[in-house]
């Protein structure tokens, strides 16, 4: 089960989101999303867990919890549509 994780302050590591979401189970992997440019993260980022049970017990214990002074968000993620070429 693939989640969402929002708010997360931008001092965040993938290393201290598998050590959070591990508690719930086996983490198959962590994405932080990362601006392009600065190299720095956006706040936001994806955790895979093995099962849906894991994803939902950390679902309904994470979502609006506090860490490190923010408020996270902890959803299923969608999937994503393809986008099609800009260029024409």
């Amino acid at each position: 089960m693939k989640l969402f994780i929002g708010s997360l302050p931008y001092g965040t590591t993938e290393t201290e989101l598998t050590d959070i979401f591990s508690g719930y189970g086996t983490v198959i992997s962590v994405k932080l999303i990362m601006d392009h440019f600065t190299g720095q993260s956006k706040g936001f980022g994806f955790v895979e867990m093995e099962t849906r049970g894991e994803g939902h017990k950390a679902m309904e214990d994470l979502n609006g919890k506090e860490y490190k002074h923010r408020r996270l968000v902890c959803n299923e993620a969608q999937v994503q549509k393809k986008k099609g070429s800009r260029r024409r």
